[in-house]
Formats: structure tokens, sequence, C-alpha cells
């Protein structure tokens, strides 16, 4: 199981186990985690003050003759709001089980030719078969737009991994959800099926 696996595993069981919503915060369930953190926190409260008045009644019963007041729906409604929060943030933990359960992607692997650097006349026509990718004539680029920054970074990791993998590394720029990537073979001087082998592969990386 990969880190990001054991991440969510524990944010699951801290929910069940120990402090419902905190684990659902930790796994970026901002909204779901706050809410059952609040009904959690706001249901031990009114435990907590049905316990108190139980026992201020008490001894004022031992020591006057002050009559008892009917406290026990402060109990009973902070023990609901804890149940709700508790069985909220369990589907939460369900949620997160199934995603530490699914795969990591493999970034594709790529064939022994690519790692060739000897410029190849065929190259620029190339570029026609890598839709969104443009061409200057010693560089090939593209941008592209995703969700947000965290999925950004993800396909950003994705082709950093292609690189090392293969010993070819494309220029990077990140602006927040938009990732341009820039690729030549500087050894020799201008575009190499090299490049446009590299560039299919980051194509393939996209969700």
């Amino acid at each position: 199981m990969k880190d990001d696996g054991r991440r969510e595993v524990k944010n699951a069981l801290m929910n069940i186990l120990f402090f419902p919503g905190l684990g659902s915060l930790r796994s970026g369930r901002r909204v779901a985690g706050a809410s059952q953190l609040l009904l959690f926190l706001a249901g031990n409260a009114l435990v907590l003050t049905w316990f108190f008045k139980v026992i201020s009644q008490y001894y004022a019963l031992m020591f006057g003759d002050e009559k008892p007041q009917s406290v026990a729906w402060i109990g009973e409604c902070g023990g609901v709001l804890v149940v709700i929060s508790w069985l909220w943030s369990c589907v939460t933990s369900l949620s997160l089980f199934g995603e530490a359960s699914k795969p990591a992607p493999v970034p594709p692997r790529l064939s022994s030719t690519v790692n060739h650097v000897a410029p190849s006349p065929q190259a620029r026509p190339a570029s026609a078969a890598l839709p969104g990718w443009q061409s200057d004539g010693q560089v090939i680029s593209r941008t592209y737009e995703f969700a947000d920054f965290a999925a950004a970074m993800v396909f950003v990791n994705a082709v950093a991994a292609l690189a090392e993998q293969t010993q070819h590394h494309p220029d990077i720029d990140v602006r927040w959800n938009k990732v341009t990537l820039a690729l030549t073979t500087h050894d020799a001087g201008g575009l190499t099926e090299k490049d446009f082998a590299l560039a299919a592969a980051c194509d393939a990386c996209l969700p």
C-alpha cells in the first residue's frame, strides 16, 4: 500500500475510534470534517452540561429543599448529536477506505528507443499526431488545464517519474491549475523522436 493509502486508512480509523471529524479534516474533506467535529463537540458540551446539572441538583436535595427539575432532555440531545457525528464520520471513513484500496496509477513505460538522441528528419512532421502540442521548429510545448492545483501536481509528479525513467527532462511551468511542458533535445540541438515519444507519454498521464 502506498503512503497515500496508509494515510487515508489512519484518517479513517481516527474518525471511527478516536475523534469523529478529525480524520475527515486531515484527509482534505473540510466541510464534512468541520461539520462532524462541531456536532461531536456540541454533543459532548450538552452531555457535560446535563451531568453538572444532575450533580448540582443532587447536592441541592441533600442540603436543601429545592425541587429538582427535569434535565434529561439535555443529555439526550447531546447523545443524539454525538451519535450523528460518529455515524457521519463512519460514512466518510468508508469512502477513505475505498480510496486507500485503489491501486496507485502507474506511469506508462516508454520504449527503449525513446533514449536515442540522434536527430531524426522525420521528427518534426510527427507533431501532427500530437493534438494540443505546438512547435516552433526547435521546441514542442503544450499547456494542460486541471480542476485545481492538487490535480495539476498529480500530473506533474507523473511527468517527473517519466522524466527520470527516460533521463529526458522537459521544462515544466506550473501556474496553479495550468501546467506547461516544453520539450527539446539539447544534445541534438533540436527536436528528435525522443521528444515526441515523451510528449505522447505525458498525454497518456492525463486522467
